[in-house]
C-alpha cells in the first residue's frame, strides 16, 4: 500500500475539480466556450488550473515513486505537506484582491518539493542499491 500517495493524489484530485468547476462557472457567467475572452476572472480561474495541472503530474509521480521503493514515511509525508500547501496556498494568491506573497509562496513550496523530491528519488535509490 502507498497510503500517503494515495492521499496526496485524493486531495489534488479534488482541488483539481474545484478549480475545474471555477472555470466552468465563469465560463457560463461570461458565455465563452474557448479562451478568456478578454475577462481578467476567467483568465485568472484558467491559469490557475492549469498551473496545477503542469506540476501535479511530476511531484505525484515522485512521491509515489519514493513511497514505493520503501522510503521511511516521514521522507514521503514532509513533502508531501509542503506540496499540497504549496497548491493550496497559490490559487488564494491568484485572486484579484489577494496579495501576490501567497502566490510565490505557493509556487515556492512547489519548486522546493519537486527538487526535493527528485533528490530523495536519487539518493534514496542509490542507497537501496550500493548500501
Amino acid at each position: 500500500m502507498l497510503p500517503i500517495s494515495a492521499v496526496a493524489v485524493a486531495i489534488t484530485a479534488l482541488l483539481s475539480m474545484m478549480l475545474s468547476l471555477k472555470v466552468i462557472g465563469l465560463r457560463r457567467k461570461h458565455r465563452i466556450s474557448v479562451g478568456d475572452g478578454g475577462h481578467e476572472d476567467l483568465l485568472r480561474a484558467i491559469r490557475t488550473q492549469t498551473n496545477l495541472t503542469e506540476y501535479a503530474p511530476i511531484t505525484l509521480l515522485l512521491l509515489v515513486c519514493l513511497e514505493a521503493n520503501g522510503a521511511p514515511w516521514y521522507l514521503v509525508a514532509l513533502p508531501t505537506i509542503s506540496f499540497l500547501a504549496g497548491r493550496l496556498l497559490h490559487p488564494v494568491g491568484m485572486r484579484e484582491d489577494s496579495s501576490l506573497s501567497l502566490r510565490v509562496l505557493g509556487m515556492q513550496l512547489t519548486i522546493i518539493t519537486i527538487f526535493t523530491l527528485a533528490f530523495f528519488n536519487i539518493l534514496w535509490v542509490i542507497w537501496k542499491t550500493f548500501m
